[in-house]
């Protein structure tokens, strides 16, 4: 499946293997490769996962720093989407990738377990287009609504012309060249 490669054998990071054992079957692969944690999941126990990550005393994972995505154009599946977790009291970081099929873009938003994934969930969806289901306020971040795409997506072409908005358009260029006169 994903990040399948021959990396030296090594006993499993503690924090992979409380992971492990809370959630079983939920983690579909960890590692701890050069000392950075990772655990892919399955996407029904993400928000769950995330709550146990914050929560336990022994993780204590009270920031998440980041939350982005990665296309695999090719690959299956093809998109992974990476939430970047860091502990300030223990001072230990940890990655939680979940996979996602190209014609299955969504998965739970995390914003009710850290508040600070709102604009971050925002940002993955306005360039890659993952839909993050219970967001309270899914929207472009970067971009303007009528712009067509994610332009981080690895099949977006890069000559691709945008609706012209804005003071100076065409009147009705928004919406397609169609005026209302």
């Amino acid at each position: 499946m994903v990040e399948e490669s021959a990396q030296p054998s090594a006993p499993e990071d503690p924090l992979l293997q409380r992971l492990r054992d809370k959630f079983g079957e939920a983690v579909v692969s960890t590692h701890s490769y050069r000392g950075d944690r990772t655990a892919i999941i399955d996407r029904g126990s993400l928000v769950a996962t995330c709550e146990w990550l914050r929560d336990d005393p022994q993780n204590q994972f009270d920031m998440l720093m980041d939350v982005t995505a990665v296309d695999y154009l090719g690959r299956r599946p093809r998109f992974e989407v990476v939430y970047h977790l860091y502990s300030i009291e223990k001072n230990h970081r940890a990655r939680i990738k979940v996979a996602l099929e190209e014609d299955d873009v969504k998965v739970a938003s995390v914003v009710s377990v850290w508040s600070g994934a709102n604009w971050l969930e925002r940002e993955a969806w306005d360039l890659y287009g993952i839909q993050f289901d219970g967001h309270p306020e899914l929207k472009r971040i970067y971009l303007y609504e009528e712009f067509e795409g994610h332009p981080l997506r690895k099949d977006y072409p890069k000559e691709k012309r945008q609706p012209l908005i804005g003071p100076g358009a065409p009147e009705g260029a928004a919406d397609g060249g169609e005026s209302s006169s």
